[in-house]
């Protein structure tokens, strides 16, 4: 039975939104994913994949209640920020006695807890599209999985050959992060009235991550080799 004019319409709007935001998710499943063992990269995708989109089937059925709640936004944005930072560890940090059993399920806490921080706000765009469907938005989002554990495993093999696409992956969630901060219903209205506070914001955050993280990572390889 074909669907109706107007839900197709609705469908391909959401499976277009899914697309544009499947970046996001890439980005963090792959960062998650790269210090794992490689027959455990694999899984790690998948398994991400599945619990990011189920969180953000649940998000999107529960955004219009959840968006009301003063203080979310903001307590989103700053969960991002370790997030980000843990992320641009080095590899080598990690203690010797972490198991590769226990990375891969700290990476798909990693991946199922950033991606529904940094759904917040993805959501709503994908909640109005949807028109109250909850079906629409669990078909949109099954429809785009294919395309994020695909997107997922190209970063992968990227952050091989470039590891300073790791760098970009983090600046990416900062920016979400500030970004989150910046439409906090507390200060929405500031923020609009001064719109370039906005990019000093995002700016300053993937400053702060980025060239921090960078900083103490330089010092650290120094102290190793020192000693």
């Amino acid at each position: 039975m074909a669907l109706p004019t107007h839900l197709l319409s609705d469908l391909l709007t959401i499976v277009l939104l899914d697309l544009v935001l499947a970046g996001d998710n890439a980005i963090v499943i792959a960062l998650a994913a790269r210090s794992l063992p490689q027959h455990l990269q694999k899984q790690a995708v998948f398994w991400g994949t599945f619990g990011a989109v189920t969180v953000r089937i649940v998000l999107t059925v529960l955004v219009v209640y959840l968006l009301e709640l003063p203080g979310l936004m903001l307590a989103g944005g700053l969960l991002l920020l370790p997030i980000a930072w843990k992320l641009l560890k080095p590899d080598h940090d990690d203690a010797p006695d972490i198991t590769p059993t226990a990375n891969f399920w700290s990476a798909i806490r990693t991946i199922v807890l950033a991606d529904a921080l940094m759904g917040l706000d993805n959501v709503l765009a994908i909640a109005g599209a949807a028109k109250g469907h909850t079906g629409l938005v669990v078909a949109g989002l099954l429809i785009s999985i294919p395309l994020v554990v695909w997107g997922s495993t190209l970063i992968l093999k990227l952050i091989e050959r470039f590891p300073v696409i790791v760098y970009a992956g983090a600046a990416a969630i900062a920016w979400t992060a500030g970004r989150m901060i910046s439409h906090e219903t507390l200060w929405l209205d500031w923020f609009d009235s001064h719109g370039w506070m906005k990019h000093v914001l995002e700016v300053g955050l993937i400053i702060v991550i980025c060239g921090g993280r960078w900083l103490l990572n330089r010092r650290t390889r120094n102290s190793a080799r020192a000693t």
